[in-house]
Parts: structure tokens; sequence; C-alpha cells
């Protein structure tokens, strides 16, 4: 069958003519950008160039190379799947940009996008208070992105990245492993703080948290990720109301909590409309994330325990 596709093997020949051909079959199928760039142009330039392990900023001589056969039926290969699937960029070139840095991903874990890593760029000031934490947590962990960037923030500390699947971890080991972190990083199986050994100073949590009105609504695009990533009960905040529950406990004295809910910001004003919580803004986009200190979480307690 004569398919755009097959056409394209056969009359393409540089990165540009491709970029192009890329961006023209994504917009004019209206496609949904939102896992690492937001437009057609964008999406087309990061398929194709890290198709070919090249940089995302070409330069223009780059742009004017010519493909051979193999890489022409590769980048056509993809932009079917892209078009006709609807499969994530990040899950056909295994990999997602979170913090400035390369993760492994594919479709046992969510693909990155946590405005949290601004959080992580102010060294979660003021909280922190200019503290090196010694023990992290990244809970609900999924590819590890979260924990591991904070690493670099606080190369001292010890990292535990949490997560009830096992997917989920052999993901988060191959970024471990990627990053030389073995000796500094624990990947535990644990039903939230089930199997986990606190204290610790900084706990990051980025959990399910989509409710069931979003969860019907979203794009295609987010199907190819595991569901249990994303619906959290009939408002969203099953798995959020246990953190609040018990991260009090596993807090370090000074510890801080960060925790992401997203969209669900509202319905967690309406269960706890007593608590005053503190919602994050963001310079480079993003909402829906609070901060507690174990302080702060030890007097709104009562209200979190009896949910």
């Amino acid at each position: 069958m004569n398919t755009p596709y097959t056409q394209a093997v056969k009359q393409l020949h540089t990165i540009l003519d491709w970029i192009r051909f890329a961006a023209s079959e994504f917009e004019s199928n209206q496609l949904y950008f939102g896992h690492g760039t937001d437009n057609a142009w964008d999406e087309a330039v990061l398929l194709v160039t890290a198709s070919l392990h090249l940089p995302f900023d070409l330069k223009p001589e780059q742009a004017q190379c010519r493909l051979i056969d193999n890489e022409r039926q590769l980048i056509a290969q993809r932009i079917e799947l892209r078009v006709n699937q609807r499969i994530p960029v990040a899950y056909l070139i295994n990999q997602a940009q979170f913090f400035g840095l390369p993760f492994y991903v594919d479709e046992r874990v969510l693909v990155p996008r946590s405005p949290i890593a601004e959080v992580l760029s102010n060294r979660v000031a003021p909280w922190m208070d200019g503290r090196e934490p010694a023990r992290i947590l990244d809970l609900c962990c999924g590819s590890g992105c979260i924990g591991i960037a904070s690493l670099k923030v606080f190369p001292d500390a010890q990292l535990d990245l949490a997560d009830l699947s096992l997917d989920a971890l052999d993901v988060a080991d191959i970024n471990i492993q990627n990053y030389g972190l073995y000796e500094q990083v624990a990947a535990i199986q644990s039903d939230l703080f089930t199997n986990l050994q606190g204290p610790y100073d900084l706990i990051l949590s980025n959990p399910p948290y989509v409710d069931l009105e979003d969860l019907s609504d979203m794009p295609d695009e987010y199907h190819h990720e595991p569901a249990m990533g994303l619906g959290s009960g009939g408002d969203g905040l099953d798995i959020t109301r246990q953190i609040l529950a018990n991260a009090a406990d596993y807090l370090a004295d000074g510890g801080v909590l960060v925790v992401e809910v997203g969209n669900s910001w509202i319905n967690l004003e309406a269960a706890f409309p007593q608590v005053p919580f503190e919602w994050l803004t963001f310079e480079r986009g993003g909402d829906g994330v609070f901060v507690f200190t174990r302080e702060q979480l030890i007097a709104q307690q009562h209200h979190f325990r009896a949910s």
C-alpha cells in the first residue's frame, strides 16, 4: 500500500525534510501535546533528533544532513505510531527530560512532567531553610525522576525510591544504573509507607491523583500510561489522604512534605476546609502542589486521620 509513510521513505532525504513531514502529520491529525512538548513542530524535532541520537537544538548545517534507508524507515515507523496509535513520543524514543536531565521511560511508568522540578530548583526554599537533608524519600516514584533530580540539588543525601508497582521500580532501577547511584539510592516496593523506615528530612510525592471525571476526559495519549499511576478514587484523593494522615510519622523534626495533586487541589480543599493548605505558584507552569512541615502536619493530623 502506497501510504504517506512509504512515500516519505522514498522521497524525503534530509533531517529537515523529516521534521517538516512529521510536524505536518501531527498538526493535520490533531494530536495532543503534553508529554514533553506543547506544539507539533517541537514534537517533530524531538522525535526526529532523538531517533538519530542528535541534540534537540540542531545546527542549520545538521538539519541539511541526509539519512540512510534504515534511519528513514525508523522515523517513518515512529511517526506512524505517534499518529495512528497516539503513543507519546517519550515512549517511542524511551526517553524524557526532567529537571534538564534525561530519564529512561516506557509504558510501565508515567512520562515525567511534574512542577516539583521547580521546587527542587529553588532548593525547597524557604521550608528547608538552607538545610541539607540527610535522607530523602520519593514516594510513588515511578521512573524515579523526582528523587534522582533531588540528588542534583542535595548531592550528599541518601535517597529511597518507593512504589507499589514492581514494573515501575524496574524502570527506576534502570535510571539508578544510568546515573551510577547504587550506593546512594534504594528502590523499595512499598504500599505507601508500609515497608519504609523513617525518619526522612524531605518527602517528595507525585502520587496518582486524577479523579474519575478527568480520567474519562483525558486525551488518548494518556491511555498509554499505566492506569494505576493516574487514578485514585472518585475525587482523585484516596492516596493523598493516606499520605497526609501518615507522613508526619516518617518525617524528622523540621522535615518537609511536598505533594502534587494537580487539578484535584479543588477536591482537596473541599475535603479539608479547615486546613490551611499552602499552594505553590510556578514561573514555568503547573499548579496543585502543596507543602507541609512535620509540625504543621501534626497540628492538622486530627483532620487528616478523621477522614
